[in-house]
């Protein structure tokens, strides 16, 4: 597989890399806020908020770029530790630019050498950014970032947007020519005051991350989702999927703190996987990072196209897993169930499982439930095909003579009583929506098994399917979605 990320002229992987270095705590999160003109990038007033590399789109003064935003270097034994750091130096090593920040408030320190002795090391063009010169008064002291060996200082307020005009054009100075293509109409980004967003007015909340907000649904890169309690998973089945180590693993929970969203190539087709931070239940969600990182998860969930509903095979389906299925069924999107760390079940207590998922999980309809192991990658191969299989389905339109030579065929094989549908057609997809013209009210399980008919006639497989009905006399019986 290769990462790549959709766009109208230039894509992702074509587009140079402008990476975001530095110890935590020092404004890293709020630049790339600024640099891409919205929210996109949790931000949090304490160390350690940014573990995963998160890339996202950037233009300035006609370049188009990528800003990458790494999590907080630290020389440290931890294990977790270790991991962001080396996610960080994974960026570093495609980048075509690097900014070094540091923080005049704190001055230099040693975790600020550490990282810059690696810069060194790496051969990339530097540009030492002091963050938090909130005023002339604090210019001076900005240049004890001199020390550092990598040249001249970038004294820049992130979070008021001072003199990040200036650096950005020296950044982009810097850029190959390759990264210059604007599409007519796109938003530039407004490193000075105040911050826009996609449509020109400040950005109150999350924003689509990482890919062009126009692919999706009808017909362009599908967006699958993977959601599920903390600790299922998640993140080590997205990097067997996007065949990279994209995202942070580690035994704790809560080890993703921010949706990352990857392209990739696969074999059937372009997919857009979009890893998720663990969902718990709302009393048990605190304040800050969890609470923001909850809501990236949730607009994640909003957006996709597809989503993968992660569960924990060693515990079975909670009362957890159970209502995060049903915020899953109110996003409207297919899903596909699937059970991780499958290995570890005796072959004895399997069939119970099954069994109990069916029960717990039957609001779900059609899903399908794949068996994997995200570590071994034992039956990760199913996934691709339900993904493509649920994505054709999802924009799947039916003719209308087909669709009333089925529901004829439906209601000769059980007539309804008291009503009859007369004809209906597709009124849209994404999903499946069918307006039903009846000569009097139809029952809830005639609709089901009207519904039940359909999906199997046309292979809709686990897509939602919203039956409306117009009935002859009456207000109708609505519409529903399963």
């Amino acid at each position: 597989m290769t990462t790549t990320a959709p766009d109208d002229k230039v894509t992702t992987s074509e587009r140079p890399l402008v990476v975001i270095a530095g110890r935590p705590n020092v404004g890293k999160s709020t630049l790339v806020n600024r640099i891409v003109g919205r929210r996109a990038a949790v931000v949090e007033e304490r160390p350690g908020v940014t573990r995963d590399r998160k890339e996202l789109e950037a233009e300035w003064c006609g370049h188009r770029f990528t800003v990458v935003d790494t999590g907080g270097w630290l020389s440290s034994n931890d294990p977790l530790d270790a991991q962001v750091t080396a996610q960080a130096e994974r960026a570093i090593a495609d980048a075509a630019v690097v900014l070094l920040v540091v923080d005049v408030t704190v001055g230099v320190i040693d975790e600020d050498l550490a990282v810059a002795r690696v810069l060194k090391r790496s051969g990339r063009p530097v540009r030492v950014v002091v963050n938090k010169v909130d005023s002339s008064q604090r210019e001076a002291d900005a240049w004890d970032a001199m020390g550092l060996g990598l040249g001249p200082p970038w004294p820049v307020s992130a979070l008021h947007g001072r003199g990040t005009g200036d650096l950005l054009d020296d950044v982009v100075s810097l850029l190959p020519t390759h990264g210059v293509s604007v599409a007519a109409g796109r938003p530039a980004a407004s490193p000075e005051g105040t911050v826009i967003g996609e449509h020109g007015a400040e950005s109150a909340g999350p924003e689509m991350d990482g890919v062009a907000p126009d692919q999706g649904a009808g017909g362009q890169v599908p967006r699958v989702a993977l959601v599920g309690r903390p600790n299922v998973g998640k993140s080590t089945l997205f990097n067997r999927l996007v065949g990279d180590e994209r995202s942070i693993t580690h035994d704790a929970p809560g080890t993703t703190r921010d949706a990352v969203d990857t392209v990739v190539e696969t074999p059937e087709g372009t997919v857009c996987f979009i890893d998720t931070a663990g969902m718990r239940r709302k009393s048990r969600t605190e304040r800050g990072t969890e609470y923001f990182s909850v809501l990236r998860a949730l607009d994640a969930l909003d957006r996709a196209d597809i989503a993968l509903l992660i569960i924990d095979a060693t515990a079975g389906v909670t009362h957890q897993d159970q209502r995060l299925a049903e915020r899953v069924g109110a996003a409207g999107c297919p899903t596909v169930v699937v059970l991780n760390k499958w290995e570890l079940i005796p072959t004895e207590d399997r069939k119970g499982i099954l069994v109990d998922i069916g029960d717990r999980l039957a609001f779900l309809g059609e899903a399908p439930v794949l068996k994997v192991s995200a570590l071994s990658g034992l039956g990760v191969h199913q996934i691709l095909p339900a993904v493509a299989a649920a994505e054709t389905a999802y924009h799947s339109r039916i003719p209308t003579g087909e669709l009333n030579r089925a529901l004829k065929s439906i209601q000769m094989a059980h007539p309804p009583v008291g009503a009859k549908i007369q004809y209906a057609v597709q009124g849209a997809n994404d999903p499946p929506t069918f307006t039903l013209f009846t000569n009097g009210r139809l029952q809830p399980t005639y609709l089901r098994y009207v519904e039940r008919g359909l999906r199997e006639r046309f292979e809709l497989g686990p897509t939602p399917i919203k039956l409306r009905v117009r009935a002859k006399g009456a207000n109708g019986s609505g519409g529903r979605r399963r």
